[in-house]
């Protein structure tokens, strides 16, 4: 199985993205794992929330093909302790699937029909963080549930 993390737009703080690729580096002992970024829309001044929406949900939907896991990163989602997280990767990597895709979206969501094509949800807390700092949360918690499904020692239980 593929992991992908998908994300609109880059980071600005270089802190960040060293931490994060630190974990992206890690995870390669474990999984094949890609990070892509679709770039920030031009001249977004001129759309509404709706429209910018739906111009990021058709870019995130063209990355995907038909036989792709999509599970977007949102606030209304699904929320796991590590090891519940370690046990949906499992879940995920014993049902055969090709490719597994997790995707941080714009600045106010995804559109509707980026939802209607979710597979699933996931929220990482109940509290608000920059959409950067997610990157780096999420990679190392995936980078945690691998350690635990391999029962190595970077999380203590």
């Amino acid at each position: 199985m593929n992991i992908k993390l998908l994300a609109i737009g880059k980071t600005d703080n270089k802190q960040l993205e060293d931490l994060t690729d630190n974990y992206i580096k890690r995870l390669g002992f474990y999984i094949k794992f890609n990070f892509e970024i679709i770039p920030d829309l031009k001249n977004v001044k001129n759309l509404s929330e709706a429209q910018q929406k739906e111009k990021e949900g058709k870019l995130i939907l063209d990355q995907l093909s038909n036989s792709d896991v999509l599970i977007l990163l949102d606030e209304n989602g699904k929320q796991y302790d590590s090891v519940g997280f370690s046990e949906l990767l499992q879940k995920h990597m014993n049902s055969g699937i090709k490719q597994l895709i997790f995707v941080i979206g714009g600045p106010y969501g995804f559109s509707p029909e980026v939802y209607n094509r979710a597979n699933g949800k996931l929220s990482l807390s109940r509290m608000t963080f920059s959409h950067q700092m997610i990157r780096l949360f999420f990679t190392e918690q995936l980078y945690r549930g691998f350690t635990i499904l391999k029962n190595e020692p970077y999380h203590h239980r």
